[in-house]
């Protein structure tokens, strides 16, 4: 293993005890509203302390890219850091969230770590080297298509000016699939791409913190991961569709008609 990626695992586990600590008494939280359905927590924040505080430790001189304290720092090393992702579901005590840490070098996507915390499963990959679930290899599934694919999805729930485009795609992919999973965490709805449990996943609107880890994973594991265009715009535009080779092309094309200047590839 990497031993850059050793150090972002010890980070996110750092943070997925904190994550831990106060779930079962999250009715005492301090709870802030950044935006519209956007909340943080006490818990948000010093989960991110405790990364950075890893991470400082062992590389001072990188950048820091946090969802909660924002950027950090001058470095072609620039770690992209979400402390919780799926806090809405935190903060109502549903089970499903994540930890989700990347690297980045010049640019390029080389480490990525998504921690899931209460079922103990760290989603790992460095570039060159695949994709693990603790020591398991990943792979995408192998699904030929759209027909019987499970594929996830996350609402636009900060910006809601393309809601009508998405459910309109929406509709052009609940036609032909198995179903479609909106669990609420991005980061480990990517990773499970990456593991297989979902054929494709597609989202408008992420955060860099949201989605950089979660496509290394895709990658690694020998899967597509775009832009709505096709392109490598999405840690710009947020807008994110991955799969395997076969699934992501069907899920382009279906979404390709609700494209238009208004929603940035």
């Amino acid at each position: 293993m990497h031993p850059t990626l050793n150090i972002a695992i010890r980070a996110a586990r750092s943070a997925g005890r904190v994550l831990l600590r106060y779930f079962d008494r999250v009715d005492q939280l301090a709870v802030e509203s950044k935006q519209r359905n956007d909340f943080v927590s006490e818990v948000d924040r010093n989960a991110e302390a405790a990364i950075i505080q890893e991470l400082r430790g062992k590389f001072p001189d990188h950048a820091i890219l946090a969802e909660e304290s924002g950027a950090q720092g001058d470095s072609e090393f620039e770690w992209i850091i979400d402390p919780l992702d799926g806090t809405t579901n935190y903060l109502h005590g549903f089970p499903q969230f994540s930890v989700s840490i990347a690297l980045r070098h010049r640019g390029r996507l080389e480490q990525a770590v998504v921690y899931d915390p209460l079922r103990e499963e760290m989603f790992t990959a460095s570039r060159g080297r695949g994709a693990q679930l603790n020591d398991r290899r990943l792979r995408v599934s192998t699904r030929p298509g759209l027909e019987g694919a499970l594929i996830g999805t996350g609402f636009p729930f900060r910006d809601h000016r393309h809601v009508d485009a998405y459910l309109g795609m929406f509709r052009a992919l609940l036609e032909d699939t198995a179903g479609l999973r909106r669990p609420g965490s991005a980061a480990l709805d990517i990773a499970y791409v990456a593991a297989g449990r979902l054929d494709g996943f597609w989202e408008l609107g992420l955060a860099p913190w949201d989605l950089a880890a979660g496509a290394l994973l895709v990658t690694e594991a020998g899967g597509t991961v775009s832009d709505l265009a096709g392109g490598e715009r999405y840690l710009e535009t947020g807008n994110l569709v991955a799969g395997n080779l076969k699934v992501h092309r069907a899920i382009l094309a279906r979404l390709a008609p609700f494209r238009s200047d208004a929603l940035p590839a």
